[in-house]
């Protein structure tokens, strides 16, 4: 952070600010808008796309921007960044074609949106920031291979857990210390709550039910903890993740004790997992190792314990804050904050939340009919899994009892979508990379 906002002011004092464009006008970009606009010299969100532009007005106005126009074609955009004036419109491809803007942010939570809007970014050469863990978590490797032949950063951001977990992982990594478990600190976990539950919740802090939803059933954890293994080269120790569940208040500095150590040390890829009811939440924390004696007697001097798993921790994610640090570490210094290495290591697979009849029509992520759990994706793969990234929209072709999870040969999938036509690229991509048992020695029977 010292070394970036060094590097904006620089760009603020020559005139020359990073130009940033967004998707989406919900309660995320609200804040992004506003941490960007009131507080980010060297920065400028010069366009923001929604479904309705007049949210995007609103979200405009009230980070102080008050001269706004709203344009329909990509040369009335360029025409309005030429003048220095700010734009709204309701087509999202504008933004991603448009001359003039260097980075696109992504913070719809929609998964075949997203991914034309991103597909169409790289190839008129902008860096992408996702807050779009579930398009990540569904496509990220291919996407990534996209923007590196595009000469294109790709990130998920910083701010989400996803990213802080990254962050911190990279950190015990220069310490000299193996991550061997990513973890996420939640208080609350139940797969049947909807957006009917949540309505009460949602209301009360201005965000979308069926995103607040996604949080509560699961959905949400597992595709934050799939980007951050894809990211690492991690496993799940089992489908859904380990999860315990901890007293109210439990001090993270204790999650050694809530893991398998044989696991752990076993000198496997390490895992990412989840705990329910500790504190600080909600942050994250990473476990490590290090075979150096010496080093563990000053790990233990300096408070961290007697080993051999040391818990690191952030006690807090600052989500919408921390959005322009990842924009700057992409455009300045070609450094993503999370990003997938290579191939699927963990798929989000989608479960029945409440008893399915053929015929009925898939909903989205975060709604009535599914939720997310996370799986290794060899035996995604084996088992011909059906990813909660593609499910919507799906068609059932038999019934499917309450918590069953679905393959592809329970659906029909809607015809034409950019998705698929990426998840079978992907597939084709990878094929060769990925032995078909390459991590079965990290599975854990319980």
């Amino acid at each position: 952070m010292l070394i970036i906002d060094t590097a904006l002011q620089k760009r603020q004092r020559e005139g020359r600010p990073i130009r940033v464009g967004m998707i989406g006008a919900g309660f995320m970009a609200r804040g992004v808008a506003r941490q960007i606009c009131c507080y980010v010299p060297g920065m400028e969100l010069v366009a923001i796309a929604n479904r309705t532009p007049e949210k995007a007005r609103a979200i405009y106005a009230e980070a102080g921007v008050a001269d706004v126009v709203e344009v329909g074609t990509a040369a009335q955009l360029e025409t309005c960044l030429e003048q220095g004036r700010y734009a709204i419109t309701d087509d999202a491809l504008l933004l991603s074609r448009a001359a003039g803007i260097d980075a696109i942010i992504e913070v719809t939570g929609a998964v075949e949106h997203g991914a034309h809007v991103v597909l169409e970014a790289i190839k008129h050469g902008k860096h992408i920031v996702l807050l779009n863990a579930e398009l990540d978590g569904t496509v990220g490797p291919i996407l990534k291979v996209y923007a590196d032949r595009a000469g294109v950063v790709y990130t998920v951001a910083d701010g989400d857990q996803p990213g802080v977990t990254l962050n911190l992982a990279r950190f015990v990594k220069g310490l000299g210390v193996k991550p061997v478990l990513c973890g996420n600190i939640k208080g609350l976990h139940d797969p049947y709550r909807n957006p009917t539950t949540q309505e009460g919740f949602a209301r009360q802090w201005g965000q979308n039910p069926s995103m607040v939803t996604s949080f509560a059933d699961g959905s949400k954890i597992s595709f934050e903890q799939a980007v951050i293994a894809n990211a690492l080269g991690m496993q799940v120790a089992r489908r859904g993740m380990l999860g315990p569940t901890v007293e109210p208040g439990t001090p993270i500095t204790k999650a050694a004790e809530w893991y398998p150590q044989e696991l752990l040390l076993s000198g496997g890829p390490g895992i990412v997992d989840y705990v329910v009811g500790a504190e600080p939440g909600p942050g994250v924390f990473v476990l490590g190792t290090i075979d150096d004696p010496v080093q563990q007697h000053y790990l233990k001097l300096y408070k961290l314990g007697p080993g051999p798993l040391y818990c690191f921790y952030t006690p807090y994610h600052l989500c919408h804050f921390e959005t322009p640090t990842t924009v700057a570490r992409a455009v300045l210094f070609q450094d993503a904050a999370l990003a997938p290495a290579g191939p699927m290591c963990v798929e989000v697979v989608t479960a029945a939340k409440v008893p399915l009849h053929a015929g009925q029509v898939l909903d989205g992520i975060g709604h009535y009919h599914t939720y997310g759990l996370a799986e290794n994706a060899d035996t995604t793969r084996l088992e011909n899994l059906l990813p909660i990234g593609v499910a919507e929209g799906c068609i059932l072709l038999h019934d499917v009892p309450q918590d069953q999870v679905l393959t592809y040969d329970d659906v029909l999938l809607p015809e034409g979508r950019l998705i698929d036509q990426l998840r079978r690229e992907q597939e084709d991509y990878f094929r060769a990379a990925v032995p078909a048992a390459a991590h079965a020695a990290t599975r854990v029977v319980l």
